[in-house]
């Protein structure tokens, strides 16, 4: 089992170089990753950029420019359609953002035409979280795509988790679905929906994973407050190996409170598409960004 992020560098270094595709890599922050991910055996890249910009960057940060394939293009939306027509025509294994914005990169990623994104299909985010004290990864969904997940999206965001755990080692992930209360409340949806996801797992409907809910998030987090407030039954609660959140607000809320008021690093991508997508914050660091290429790294054919 991958416990920790830089064990997923080496997991991923050890299937050999992926070949990825940035959408607009010309600031630092990107291009640091980018040449970290190729020390570490991880990736050939190509830029999608301005190639001054590009070469004036790698300047400052003293790289060899030359170890990236650069192609010039100054404008970002025009850089996104190639990055995605690079991995689309099978130029590429991986696609990342660079720092282009989230809007505009997901745009990319869902034009119809340009055959990324498939039909009928559904986007999400995964974030796996290296919490400091906490003996091994946690995978979260969705920080950053859907805003308010329907009842068979959560059923699908549940396999989305189920696959990135798979990619840890863990065959048989504990998925909690959080709500306010571990109690079923009647009047709340998230406490109803994940009652009955609850059931679905207990029945195999949801595949080879093990599903609790509704659980607050104490209760899915520490074993103690489980005890606590007597909850009974539960092999989740207090040993979760992925968070099921019932809407973008609380789950973004706690990605980005882990990272910046507990100290946790993470790595993240979308799924959903034909092949892995990085999508990181543009203030996100080079570390964060790294971790990041090596998951979709090891979540690519």
């Amino acid at each position: 089992m991958i416990k920790h992020l830089d064990e997923l560098v080496t997991a991923a270094a050890a299937r050999g170089r992926k070949r990825l595709a940035v959408a607009y890599g010309q600031d630092t922050h990107t291009i640091e990753a980018v040449y970290n991910a190729w020390k570490e055996g991880l990736v050939e890249a190509t830029l999608f950029g301005d190639k001054t910009t590009i070469e004036q960057a790698c300047r400052e940060l003293q790289i060899d420019s030359n170890i990236f394939k650069i192609v010039d293009e100054s404008n970002d939306v025009a850089c996104v359609t190639l990055a995605v027509q690079a991995v689309v025509n099978g130029r590429a294994d991986v696609l990342m953002k660079g720092l282009v914005s989230t809007d505009k990169y997901m745009r990319g990623i869902l034009n119809k035409e340009a055959g990324l994104f498939p039909p009928k299909g559904v986007l999400s985010h995964v974030a796996v979280i290296e919490m400091p004290g906490r003996d091994r990864l946690l995978s979260v969904s969705d920080v950053a795509v859907i805003p308010l997940p329907d009842f068979k999206q959560k059923t699908i965001l549940i396999g989305y988790l189920a696959k990135t755990a798979k990619l840890l080692g863990i065959e048989c992930p504990k998925i909690a679905c959080i709500a306010p209360s571990e109690q079923v409340l009647p009047s709340v949806i998230s406490s109803t929906e994940g009652a009955i996801l609850a059931k679905m797992g207990d029945r195999g409907q949801l595949g080879n994973v093990i599903v609790d809910g509704p659980l607050s998030l104490d209760v899915a987090l520490y074993k103690e407050v489980a005890e606590h407030k007597k909850v009974k039954g539960s092999s989740v609660a207090g040993d979760p190996d992925c968070l099921l959140f019932p809407n973008i607000e609380s789950a973004n809320v706690f990605f980005k409170a882990s990272s910046h008021f507990a100290g946790a690093e993470l790595a993240a991508m979308v799924m959903g598409t034909k092949v892995p997508c990085v999508l990181t914050s543009r203030g996100d660091t080079a570390l964060t960004k790294k971790y990041s290429i090596a998951l979709a790294c090891l979540a690519a054919r």
